[in-house]
């Protein structure tokens, strides 16, 4: 691999068993770093751990407390935590029509809930070394909308989370970004692979969505949602700017209607 040499620092990626982790655990690996790949599906991240030369956590993102251990594992192999990516997510498991509180909940816990819990697992320790990155995968799903109703509301709420909690961690040098991607050729598209195809629409490769991982990663910009498309390189999302309006303003304008 080519590309820009990291020296050392540890990287924790979760959901790292295929698709867009176990490229990113490749392509960090094959730049300088040292991975450790958490994921619930041993024998697939003990393989990706191994091509890395790196470390493997059964963790299920789900839980706080296997977040948790993961964080711990990771600095008692390496000594210490630089950047974490927390990757692992889940396809809905139900929609509208469908509904039913535990498919529903079991969408959130991974989706929405696992980011949540790394989030707070990686910072103390990133805090008491001085600063970090964190880079949460998000989609294109979480900028616009999809059929997959509940996987959506997931990943808008991934991209609340980022722009709300960067602001306040810029003090403690830790950065904390997501990256959005569009299409991906990935397990989780198998089946509808042939039908996205025949509409002529393009899917990224992980390895795409991995190299924009790595990009934002080595940015020193925080707070931002980057789109990732098919043969397109990672763009930061321009957000409007909405003032909050003061009561004289209000008054000036003959108040609110």
């Amino acid at each position: 691999m080519t590309g820009r040499q990291f020296g050392g620092e540890v990287v924790l990626i979760t959901g790292g068993a295929s698709g867009i982790g176990a490229a990113t655990a490749r392509r960090l690996a094959g730049h300088g770093r040292r991975v450790a790949v958490a994921d619930v599906d041993t024998r697939g991240a003990t393989a990706v751990a191994e091509e890395c030369g790196g470390l493997f956590v059964r963790t299920d993102v789900a839980s706080a407390d296997d977040n948790e251990r993961a964080v711990a594992r990771t600095v008692e192999e390496f000594g210490r935590l630089d950047a974490v990516v927390l990757n692992a997510a889940i396809p809905g498991r139900c929609g509208l029509d469908d509904f039913t509180p535990q498919r529903y909940r079991d969408t959130l816990r991974t989706d929405l809930d696992g980011v949540a819990y790394g989030l707070h697992a990686a910072l103390p320790r990133l805090r008491r070394q001085g600063g970090g990155h964190l880079v949460v995968t998000g989609s294109l799903a979480g900028l616009t909308g999809s059929p997959d109703v509940f996987y959506a509301t997931a990943k808008h709420a991934l991209v609340g989370l980022v722009r709300s909690a960067a602001p306040l961690l810029r003090r403690d040098r830790i950065r904390l970004n997501v990256v959005c991607p569009g299409l991906v050729d990935t397990p989780a598209f198998t089946s509808r692979r042939t039908a996205l195809l025949s509409h002529g629409l393009l899917l990224a490769a992980p390895d795409e969505v991995a190299a924009a991982i790595e990009t934002v990663l080595a940015d020193e910009r925080t707070g931002h949602a980057w789109a990732v498309q098919a043969g397109r390189p990672a763009t930061p999302v321009e957000w409007p700017e909405i003032p909050l309006v003061s009561r004289g303003a209000a008054a000036g304008r003959g108040g609110t209607p």
